[in-house]
């Protein structure tokens, strides 16, 4: 897992660099192209430029090995980067909203047309980005990668709202200059939106919220099946990074020898690792059966 987050890591280190041509690209064209609505998206992806830094960071620590003071790994880093990558996409969509209202209350010339063109070119990268990111954080389960990469879609979805914002100003002329401004205003939304979604996930394992309960599910199922164990009782699992650990109570017959207990007690976390490749440790402890 580790060779997969540090080339993960790397991913994110190309799209950081990806976003600093689109930003500075962005920023001149909207300057010398009247359009404030596309200055305010290169501000935009300006942010992405932090959050990719944050999420390399936060993924680079992850995959460092557990040691004396983090006998756990380094996992919660991986979640603490993802609340901070929600918090700079609630940032942007703030300063495009204020950025948005500015211009619209301020008389401006129309947008260039060559404007339109920096844009389609813009959200056909962006969007590429998205998916290349997104597949690559579904694949190692991480909430920071899929939010960054909820990031470039954000930033495409911006740069399209401006898109046609500019192009009914140019369509129709005088009178529409705000156009790009109003769109800029309804893509905020959805980025802040996306934000909030994507980002609660990453709160709650902070603060171990129980994870999916189909993992739970899993974890009993693998246990039950191992010979010897008659049932289960208590079971928490708790979500580290990209890990699973797993306490779990196992019922067997109350005469069984120290020594029997102690072997199905080897077999079920075996049986319950090699069901849930991501549970890199389970604690089972051993109590006799009550068939009350």
């Amino acid at each position: 897992m580790n060779q997969v987050l540090k080339h993960t890591a790397r991913l994110v280190m190309l799209a950081f660099a990806i976003n600093a041509v689109l930003a500075l690209a962005k920023g001149t064209a909207g300057a010398i192209g009247n359009s404030f609505a596309l200055v305010a998206d290169a501000i935009e992806s300006g942010g992405d430029l932090v959050t990719g830094l944050v999420v390399w960071a936060g993924l680079r620590y992850a995959a460092k090995p557990p040691d004396d003071n983090h006998p756990y790994g380094h996992g919660k880093a991986e979640p603490l980067a993802s609340v901070v990558v929600s918090a700079a996409l609630l940032l942007s969509a703030a300063i495009i909203v204020y950025q948005s209202i500015k211009h619209i209350l301020t008389p401006h010339a129309l947008p260039e047309p060559f404007t339109i063109f920096v844009l389609i070119g813009v959200v056909a990268i962006k969007e590429t980005m998205y998916r290349i990111v997104h597949r690559a954080g579904k694949k190692i389960g991480s909430g920071a990668v899929m939010l960054d990469a909820w990031h470039h879609r954000g930033d495409a979805i911006t740069s399209l709202a401006v898109f046609f914002g500019i192009l009914i100003a140019l369509y129709f002329g005088p009178g529409y200059e705000a156009a790009d401004d109003w769109a800029a205003l309804v893509a905020a939304g959805v980025i802040a939106y996306n934000a909030y979604r994507l980002g609660r996930p990453a709160i709650d394992e902070l603060t171990d919220v129980a994870p999916d309960p189909a993992i739970e599910a899993a974890v009993r199922q693998a246990a039950e099946n191992v010979p010897g164990v008659l049932g289960t009782d208590k079971c928490f699992v708790r979500k580290m990074g990209l890990d699973y650990y797993v306490d779990l109570h196992v019922e067997v017959d109350g005469s069984l020898s120290v020594s029997s207990g102690h072997q199905i007690a080897h077999d079920v976390k075996d049986a319950i690792r090699a069901a849930q490749p991501r549970v890199v440790e389970a604690l089972i402890h051993i109590e006799p059966f009550d068939e009350a």
